[in-house]
């Protein structure tokens, strides 16, 4: 409104083809705006991004040492064990609570393998008023949407694989053996965790920890956007 009263005061002094150019611009360039603000674009955009977060982080979590040697992500022993942990180390048994720590982790790397079809489905619902909101949203608003809409299906999914797992990279074994010698010390109140629930949970939290360091990654670092819809589109964010 302001602009359009400006050019009426100016009238006077520019030409009348002067002002025919300079109200073409400005359509045009409203013409511009109107097409890279289109929700198709937007959505796109979204959805590219968060595509990228899984395929170049959480892709990483599935590799040997993925958890273990990410400190971002490492999972440790559970709060109410690090009294386990203590003890053993304290009699000498540094390197079993070692095991068992990488044994933890070594079934979340293998579990994680499993998420993807769930953020494919997930990424593929996205609608043009979340994608909006995610853009103009906070710095992890896309991480957030994609756990409110994904950790359930999630957790069914990865409980049954981290199980698996566990097993499979032998981790029962070796906890087994942690919680058998420790219950065997004179005076200590004893212990049963739940370490399939506790590992399954801890390996969601790592997902959705990597994928906010893309998200992160791609609304602050302008190298991050490797193509020309995320630079188109992510360069609304900017302007906000």
């Amino acid at each position: 409104m302001k602009k359009t009263f400006l050019l009426l005061l100016l009238v006077p002094l520019i030409s009348n083809a002067q002002f025919k150019e300079i109200i073409k611009k400005a359509n045009d360039k409203a013409t511009a705006m109107t097409k890279t603000n289109s929700g198709l674009d937007i959505g796109a955009g979204l959805k590219e991004a968060l595509n990228k977060g899984i395929s170049e982080q959480v892709s990483k979590l599935t590799a040997v040492d993925g958890f273990y040697t990410n400190e971002a992500v490492k999972i440790l022993m559970p709060a109410e064990l690090q009294k386990v942990d203590k003890t053993l180390r304290k009699m000498g048994m540094s390197n079993l609570a070692d095991e068992g720590i990488k044994a933890l982790n070594r079934a979340a790397e293998d579990a994680v393998k499993e998420a993807t079809p769930i953020f494919v489905k997930a990424i593929k619902d996205i609608t043009i008023t979340d994608a909006k909101n995610i853009l103009f949203g906070k710095e992890n608003a896309a991480t957030v949407y994609l756990q409110s809409s994904t950790t359930t299906s999630l957790y069914t999914k990865f409980s049954p694989v981290v199980q698996a797992s566990i097993g499979k990279v032998g981790a029962d074994v070796i906890w087994a053996n942690i919680i058998k010698k420790y219950n065997s010390i004179p005076l200590v109140s004893k212990v049963n965790p739940d370490i399939t629930d506790y590992v399954t949970n801890k390996a969601l939290d790592g997902v959705f920890t990597m994928i906010t360091v893309e998200e992160k990654n791609i609304r602050t670092n302008l190298k991050s956007r490797s193509s020309d819809l995320l630079k188109k589109v992510f360069s609304l964010q900017d302007k906000k």
